[in-house]
Order: C-alpha cells, then sequence, then structure tokens
C-alpha cells in the first residue's frame, strides 16, 4: 500500500481534521514496532487513540518546497491497541498561509493537505501499513483558522476529543481526495524538529493608560501563550501579542501586517487553549474578553525552537556583558525555528542570508547546528540552482520569487550571497565534519565562481547590487542601505574573503585544481583592493570603521600595513567616542581587527561602551534580545520611526564570538578543535570569566581570575584525543595535553 497525499473533498475555513480507523492484524504475535511517517503540504499534528503522537510542533517545518518536503518519523509502538484510531489535524504553516511583506498568502499553494504511513511491525515479520488514501473520512474541529502571522481562533465548544479514539462514530465526516502530488519529493528530515523548549510565567498584570490589560512576560520569546480558564460559553478571550511597549501601551506598529492575535472560544467548562497551529515573537500580551479580573497564573508563555542541543557557554564579571550573551542566546533560540530567520514577529520572517553569514560562528558555539544549518544549506543550493544566474538568493528558502516585491533577483551579492561559502566554513572550522565540508561544496564554489564571474576587469567587485554595510548607525532611519562604507569596499573585501575560504576548503578536500584557482582569484581580488582602494598614505577608500575591519580580519592587509589600518581605526573609534559605527558587514569583525593590531583597549571600549549606539545600550534599555537596529527603541522609550524595526534580530548578536574566543578564549586551531588555541585576552574593567565548550572530542573549558595582588590565574581543561596551544598574557606559549592545568 502506498500514502497519497489527501485533503477534505469539501474545502473549509477552519483546519481540517483527517481519520481513519482500523484494528490489527490478528496471528502474527506482538507488536515490536510502530513508525508514524508524517508530511504536509503545510503542518500537520496527529494523533493515535487518543494520545499526541509526538511532542513535535509545525511539523514538517518549512523547506524549499518545490524541491523537497520533510517526511518525519514518530515512534508509536507505545500507542498501538488492538482497535486504533488515527487522526491529523492540517495547519496553513508556510506552505498556504501569509508569507512575506506584501501581504499574499499561498504562495507555495492553495490546498493545504497530509500524507501518513503507519508501518506496524510484528514479531513474526509482518508487517501492516496504515496510509492516507481516499477511505479516510474528514471533518473540522475546534481550529476555526490558523495562520503563522495572524495567529489562531480556537473554538472550545466544537472540541471533541473521542474522535481521536477508536468507537467514535465518523459516518456524519465528510470525505476525503487525492492531491496530486509527487512522492519523490519526500525526504527524512535530518535537522532537529521544533518543540516546546521552555515555559515561563507572566511577571506582571496592569492596566494601561487607555484601559486595556497587559501582561509582561519579563522575557522576549518566541513561541505562543496557554491559557487555563472557565467563562461563560460562547465568550471569547482575546490576546494580542507584541516585543515592547510604546507610550505604556502595546507596540505593535513593528509588527506591520501581522495581526499576532490568537482568539479563544470558552465551553463554560474548564478550558486550557494552545494555539499549536501558529507562533508569536512577545514579551507583552494585550488580554481583553477575560471573565473578570485577569488571572495571570493562568497565563503561561511556552517557548517554541527548534530543538537544538546547547554546547557552549560564557559568563563574566560584568552583569550587563552576561545580559548581553544571554540575549544573543534568546535572539538565536527564537530564529532558529525550522529555518534561521532574520526576524519572529513581523509580516516577514524569511531566511535572509546576510544575517546568517556574520552569525554562524556564534551559532555554532551556543548550540550544536550541525544538522540544522547543512539542511538549510541544502535549500540553498536547490534554490542557487534555480535562479535566472545561477546566483545564491538573498532569503532561503527563495519565497521572494513569488512575491509581488518589485526587488528582482540581485545576482551575486556579497555578505548575503556569501553565506554560501561563510556557513559551511563556520561549521567545519566548529565540528570538523568533512562529509558536511565535501556537501556544502559544490555549492561554495558554485557561488565563489558568481562573484569571480560577477568582478569588473580592474578585480574589483564594484557593479551590481549590493546590501553593502546595511544597518550603519549614522544610516537614515528609512534608507538602511546608506552606509559610511563604499559598497565596492565592503564587496570587493567580502569577494577575498570568499576567494580565501574556497581555497582552504579545496586544499581540505583534496580539490588541488580548485584550490588552484581560487588561490588565484585570492590574488587578483587582494591586490586590485590594494591598488585601487588604499591610497598612498593607507587610508583605504571611503575611511570608515568597516573598511578597515574588513580589510584588516580577512587578511587583505599584511604586516606594516594591517597595523596602520588597525591604528587608523583605533583612532576612528576614539574619534566616536567609543560609539558603534558599523552595520551588518562591519560590526562581526570590529573587535577582532581592533584586538588583533595591538589596540584591545579601544576594543574592550567598544565593547562595553553603554550610549546608543552600542551593544549594551539595548540592555540598558530592558533588552532581553538582540534589536535589529541600534536603536530599535529611541531613549526616549518611543520606537524607532522606521518601517522595519524588529526587537529580535540576532545578526548583531555576532559579537559574542569575539567573548567567546578573546574573553573566554577559546578557538579551535584545527576543525572540530582537535587542536585548541586557549588564548584569553582580559581587558576593560572584567575581573573573570568562564567558558565552555562541549567540542566532539569532549569539553573544553576556560577559567580566569585577575586581581591587582595575584595577578592572572587560569584553569583549563582540555578533552581527551586533543591538545591546547596554553597563551597567557605575558607568560611564554606553551602546548598541554588532556586534563585539568592550572596557572
Amino acid at each position: 500500500m502506498t500514502a497519497i497525499m489527501i485533503s477534505p473533498a469539501e474545502v473549509a475555513l477552519a483546519a481540517p481534521l483527517l481519520r481513519t480507523a482500523f484494528s490489527l492484524d490478528h496471528g502474527h504475535g506482538k507488536v515490536i514496532r510502530a513508525t508514524l511517517s508524517l508530511s504536509a503540504l503545510g503542518i500537520v499534528e496527529a494523533w493515535l487513540n487518543g494520545e499526541p503522537t509526538s511532542d513535535e510542533l509545525l511539523a514538517p517545518g518549512w523547506t524549499s518546497y518545490e524541491w523537497r518536503i520533510r517526511l518525519v518519523e514518530h515512534d508509536v509502538t507505545a500507542l498501538v491497541t488492538s482497535q486504533n484510531a488515527l487522526v491529523l489535524r492540517v495547519g496553513h504553516g508556510w506552505y498556504s498561509g501569509h508569507l512575506g511583506f506584501t501581504g499574499q498568502r499561498e504562495v507555495y499553494g492553495h490546498e493545504r493537505a497530509a500524507y501518513a504511513d503507519l508501518r506496524i511491525e510484528f514479531e513474526d515479520g509482518h508487517a501492516q501499513h496504515i496510509v492516507t488514501d481516499e477511505s479516510w473520512r474528514s471533518s473540522t474541529g475546534e481550529v476555526l483558522a490558523d495562520d503563522l502571522y495572524n495567529g489562531e481562533t480556537i473554538d472550545a465548544r466544537l472540541r471533541d476529543d473521542q474522535c481521536t479514539r477508536p468507537g467514535f462514530d465518523d459516518t456524519s465526516w465528510g470525505g476525503v481526495r487525492a492531491v496530486p502530488f509527487d512522492t519523490e519529493l519526500l525526504e527524512s528530515r535530518v535537522s532537529e524538529p521544533v518543540r516546546r523548549v521552555g515555559e515561563l510565567s507572566a511577571q506582571r498584570t496592569w492596566t494601561s493608560p487607555a484601559g486595556k490589560t497587559l501582561v509582561d512576560f519579563g522575557q522576549n520569546l518566541v513561541g505562543f501563550v496557554r491559557l487555563r480558564i472557565r467563562g461563560e460559553r460562547g465568550s471569547e478571550v482575546v490576546l494580542r501579542h507584541a516585543e515592547v511597549l510604546e507610550d505604556d501601551e502595546l507596540g505593535t506598529r513593528p509588527l506591520r501586517a501581522a495581526e499576532a492575535t490568537d482568539r479563544f472560544i470558552l465551553s463554560g467548562s474548564d478550558d486550557v487553549f494552545e494555539p499549536t497551529l501558529t507562533f508569536h515573537g512577545f514579551r507583552y500580551v494585550e488580554v481583553s474578553g477575560w471573565p473578570g479580573e485577569v488571572d495571570h497564573d493562568a497565563l503561561t508563555a511556552i517557548v517554541v525552537a527548534s530543538d537544538l542541543r546547547p554546547i557552549g557557554t560564557f559568563s563574566c564579571s560584568d552583569p550587563l556583558l552576561n545580559r548581553l550573551h544571554e540575549n544573543v542566546r534568546w535572539g538565536m533560540r527564537g530564529n532558529f525555528l525550522s529555518v534561521p530567520t532574520d526576524c519572529p514577529q513581523r509580516d516577514e520572517r524569511l531566511g535572509w542570508t546576510g544575517d546568517l553569514a556574520v552569525f554562524a560562528s556564534t551559532a555554532a558555539y551556543l548550540c550544536d547546528v550541525d544538522d540544522f544549518l547543512c539542511d538549510w544549506l541544502t535549500d540553498m543550493e536547490l534554490e542557487r540552482s534555480a535562479t535566472p544566474e545561477h546566483t545564491v538568493p538573498v532569503v532561503v528558502p527563495n519565497v521572494m520569487k513569488y512575491l509581488d516585491t518589485g526587488f528582482p533577483e540581485p545576482g551575486a551579492t556579497a555578505v548575503w550571497g556569501d553565506a554560501a561559502a561563510w556557513v559551511p566554513w563556520a561549521l567545519w572550522r566548529a565540528y570538523g565534519n568533512e562529509d558536511s565540508l565535501r556537501t556544502a561544496y559544490p555549492l561554495m564554489a558554485a557561488h565563489a565562481r558568481s562573484v569571480a564571474r560577477a568582478l569588473s576587469p580592474t578585480g574589483l567587485w564594484d557593479t551590481g547590487f549590493q546590501f553593502g554595510d546595511w544597518l550603519d548607525p549614522d544610516a537614515p532611519a528609512d534608507d538602511p542601505g546608506r552606509s559610511k562604507a563604499d559598497t565596492g569596499v565592503v564587496a570587493t573585501a567580502s569577494a577575498f574573503r570568499t576567494a580565501s575560504i574556497l581555497a582552504h576548503a579545496a586544499e581540505a578536500l583534496g580539490d588541488l585544481a580548485g584550490a588552484s584557482e581560487f588561490a588565484a582569484m585570492r590574488e587578483r581580488v587582494g591586490a586590485a583592493f590594494r591598488t585601487h582602494y588604499v591610497d598612498g598614505s593607507g587610508v583605504i577608500l571611503s575611511d570608515s570603521a568597516t573598511v578597515y575591519a574588513l580589510a584588516i580580519v580577512f587578511g587583505i592587509l599584511e604586516g606594516p600595513e594591517a597595523d596602520s589600518a588597525g591604528d587608523r581605526l583605533a583612532e576612528l573609534v576614539r574619534a566616536a567616542d567609543y560609539r558603534v559605527s558599523t552595520g551588518f558587514a562591519g560590526t562581526p569583525f570590529i573587535l577582532d581587527a581592533l584586538s588583533d593590531t595591538g589596540h584591545l583597549d579601544e576594543a574592550y571600549g567598544l565593547l562595553l561602551e553603554r550610549e546608543m549606539p552600542s551593544w549594551l545600550y539595548p540592555v540598558t534599555m530592558g533588552a532581553t534580545t538582540i534589536w535589529e537596529r541600534w536603536d530599535s527603541m529611541l531613549p526616549d522609550g518611543t520606537i524607532n520611526p522606521g518601517e522595519m524595526t524588529s526587537f529580535n534580530h540576532y545578526a548583531f548578536g555576532a559579537v559574542a564570538d569575539w567573548m567567546h574566543r578573546r574573553i573566554g578564549g577559546i578557538e579551535p586551531l584545527e576543525p572540530g578543535y582537535r587542536r585548541i588555541l586557549i588564548a584569553p585576552q582580559p581587558g576593560g574593567d572584567l575581573t573573570w570569566a568562564d567558558a565552555s565548550l562541549q567540542t566532539p572530542h569532549g569539553l573544553v573549558r576556560v577559567r580566569w581570575d585577575a586581581d591587582d595582588a595575584a595577578g592572572l590565574t587560569a584553569e583549563v581543561t582540555v578533552p581527551e584525543g586533543t591538545e591546547a596551544v596554553l597563551r597567557l598574557p605575558g607568560r611564554n606559549e606553551e602546548i598541554i595535553g588532556a586534563g585539568t592545568h592550572r596557572r
């Protein structure tokens, strides 16, 4: 028997329920294993004999649906009985709900459908299959509406859990029909499922100046609110979500067209509502329709994310830096949901490649993201192959090709397109998984060659569309691409880095011809940069912090030239009173550029600055995630006037990578930390730091303390099978083996 995609024979606005009942085959002994394989055009939830088949949410997630759709498996052995009922609920999800910032829905298709294959294995080797086919029945239940952007409506009066159990009479239900679908698109999932990964209680409930009831959960998060309530039958409680307050009211303007509103219709009995077919980015909730005074103990924020394994930690003596690091972690958690997105709250939530290009190293330290991001890179290669010029799109999956944006496919782009090389290289450095690098290599090479084709005859990348140093803090609120850094300088520097990465990747994989090709590209681009962008006195065109940071860290300038550039960069940092002056391109690299050229004090001064714009300014304003703009909220508490403002955007959180390596002191000398550099660089007013990382070989941990009397002391743990280079300030470098060492 072969499963097919099925949908209700009659389409309704409410989320459809699909049901079948069956008996176990007789005479084959005990059931030894039962596995439910699920997929959907949309998102699907399943129950077997009244119990959820998994704690997974939003399955099968978002992929480039034109080429592949994930097939997920749930072990349901413990749920099978002699008489059984299997029920599926299908939501719109990314497939047919609202998607993107143009107000469009049904971008991939108009008809949600589900696929299921329940394989039951018996002790004598017999296998029974229960599959979605045209014998199934269909109806609707309590979910009247669902949309990732707009929210979910649940009518508890329509809830009937009996339909998920054996013995329910479904003769009044309608039929189903087969939906044309190529089952070759189904692909076993390799990335982690989306799950409930935490719960937060309400911290405060109050009445706003406008008479609205507001609830604060104390943390900007991604997920939904679970509501426990009893009230008059047919009455409606409405929850409206937002990340911030403005003028002491819910700050919804940044959501743009996303309604972010859940509606719950009460049954008259004790009700529990969980809108699991949507998610919101929020800290605050506006509650209306509550019977009597709101009981904030009845509201629980459910944190939802791809269930990634945490592997890295960091803490230090500065509470604001610790909060900054937590903000980075929370921002990543909220945006790593099926795909790595730019933001989780407004009418966008897309897999922007530039955000991840600069954040990948940070992500790879905080959690094991190898499978998660390799899965995303698979879609990147599929989407790249389909663009007119075979270039990496700026979002993956590339929904932009279906949206009425007026924004044509831009071709090869610096930083954004460079994610094709920078992300797999970050994964290789972090995990040392040669199979992952080899799988990504065709994508990496194709992107590098598209960049080579885009170079002008001079060897510069100075033509075509570029985002440049996006969200430079000095750019106008309504023109985030107007940066101080020349876009050609940013693009050419990025081309140099990509060519360098490809040369090293080709060498690591034994592609000698590729190594030679990309090394030659690197030399050509580097020479062109130095010839056309660096004047005789060492000033780089546009003379801004970003251009010096990129030239230094990417290795375009070396020796005295790099030292001179570092001196000029330090001058610019001091002249700006240690306020941040970089955007997406420069921010991840500026602290390295300073510390690598002998300007550690300036690096710490920049990191620890608290006035706007700075990394710590949002922390002083109560931020609990990383903001999209340096000034997403202004000092007077008003929201940035720009149309594009998010309070959960991880890109500027890439600074945590420097914190891990330069404050914590943990860095790979070989891919996967087979050899490790332990080289903390204390500075600022920090008196201690503690960092740890679960590498493929085991735990690395560094703890250092500094005081005037004892100087610097350090305790270092090195895992078995590895060795570390220990480089402490003012002491001779030494090689240390596995074990715990005190210095």
